[in-house]
């Protein structure tokens, strides 16, 4: 029986496309993936470092969209739920759909079932962040925009942002993991930001947007404050739909963050 190997990748998704054609290609008896910025686990296994390989990559990724075009959705969303242990998950998932001679998924499966229902959350994240985005122009006319989403859902909003607001510069930042995404008229960037300051939608001003911007966020929340009827308030209905946790980053929320 062959020695059990861990396979270390970059953390990309294409890192660990590649490290899954390795581990098909060379039928190891898997032990884990990690990342490379994780503690390496595994007293009982040997290491092996995978260098990301695009080529590599689409040949994992054009197998799997041949056995079914909802299962690479699935495996692309669940991988950015960032879950611990997900890759090990994801390899299971994937040798079990290329195993099976149908092109259906089989739910009865129970890792089948979690890794759909873990795609299900990520997406659900993903139309929140749609929707949740406040942008505030700056000073250097860009439109700026925090986000603090609970998976790593910036590269799948992209396109989303990139046609709706085509005429214009912005950035939307990811709190949590402290990088964002850039459009400057022609396309989108990954840009690695270290924010001194977090620009929330504070009640005070903030030197960094233009005095215009501060007038524009006030008139909002006084019409957001306006057009409520305290009667008709239905407080769970209303944090069912805007959890709180999104509330410090939209101008109709400032008093009550």
């Amino acid at each position: 029986m062959k020695n059990a190997t861990t396979l270390i990748y970059d953390g990309s998704f294409n890192g660990f496309l590649t490290a899954i054609y390795v581990a098909f290609e060379e039928k190891l008896n898997l032990a884990d993936i990690q990342k490379n910025s994780q503690g390496q686990n595994g007293l009982f296994s040997e290491t092996e470092t995978i260098f990301t390989h695009v080529e590599k990559a689409k040949r994992v990724w054009n197998g799997i969209r041949n056995k079914s075009y909802n299962a690479i959705s699935n495996v692309y969303f669940a991988f950015l739920s960032e879950t611990e242990g997900i890759e090990y998950m994801l390899y299971t998932y994937i040798k079990k759909l290329m195993a099976q001679k149908e092109k259906q998924v089989d739910f009865s499966d129970d890792t089948v079932l979690y890794i759909a229902q873990l795609a299900r959350k990520v997406g659900r994240e993903k139309h929140r962040m749609e929707a949740f985005v406040r942008f505030q122009l700056t000073k250097d006319n860009i439109y700026f925009a925090n986000i603090e989403p609970d998976f790593d859902v910036l590269p799948l909003i992209s396109k989303h942002f990139r046609n709706r607001y085509a005429d214009q510069q912005w950035l939307i930042y990811d709190v949590k993991r402290r990088y964002g995404i850039y459009y400057d008229g022609e396309g989108v960037e990954i840009v690695s930001l270290n924010l001194e300051e977090i620009h929330y939608n504070r009640i005070c001003k903030s030197k960094v947007f233009t005095e215009g911007e501060h007038d524009y966020q006030g008139l909002w929340n006084n019409y957001f404050k306006s057009t409520h009827i305290k009667s008709r308030i239905n407080r769970k209905l209303h944090t069912q739909h805007i959890p709180k946790r999104y509330w410090k980053y939209l101008s109709e929320k400032k008093e009550a963050v």
